[in-house]
């Protein structure tokens, strides 16, 4: 029945043990080439948020991954039953959240590695928490839009 906290859990576990790879086999600043010039895999550490932002205010992040955390919970209770797009979209968000939320109590930062340049521009460096939590955001509009527009239909 709630088969979308399974995915949450499956983020949290890729991305748990992705990280532990990382530090365990890479010196920070160490590099692997991937593809020449777009992707390496690259041993990185943030104690902030996306683009370094805030960096070091590890209270804050604690604070609002918990009100996060109990939110995306709250809505998966409420509205995931009737949506699988929206079940599927918070389950990725719910895991990204877990994902570095594990990395800031326990390390005090966040493990990235996936390193893009593309078209010359070097991406920051994130990890499979970060990529959860984008794809989700996104998920989570998607059915946003097409909730509208099945509602738009009944109206009609």
């Amino acid at each position: 029945m709630y088969w979308y906290y399974l995915i949450a859990l499956i983020m949290i576990s890729i991305d748990q043990l992705t990280k532990w790879i990382i530090v365990k086999t890479m010196e920070l600043g160490d590099q692997i080439t991937i593809i020449d010039n777009f992707f390496y895999i690259t041993s990185h550490r943030n104690t902030g948020a996306a683009w370094g932002i805030l960096e070091g205010q590890m209270t804050f992040f604690y604070i609002v991954t918990a009100i996060v955390v109990i939110v995306v919970i709250y809505y998966m209770q409420m509205y995931a039953k009737e949506s699988k797009w929206l079940a599927i979209a918070l389950s990725l968000v719910l895991g990204g959240a877990i994902g570095n939320f594990i990395d800031r109590l326990f390390r005090q930062e966040v493990v990235d590695f996936f390193d893009f340049i593309i078209f010359g521009y070097d991406f920051p460096i994130f990890n499979v928490a970060d990529s959860s939590l984008v794809i989700g955001a996104c998920l989570i509009i998607l059915a946003m839009i097409m909730d509208e527009v099945k509602k738009g239909k009944v109206k009609s």
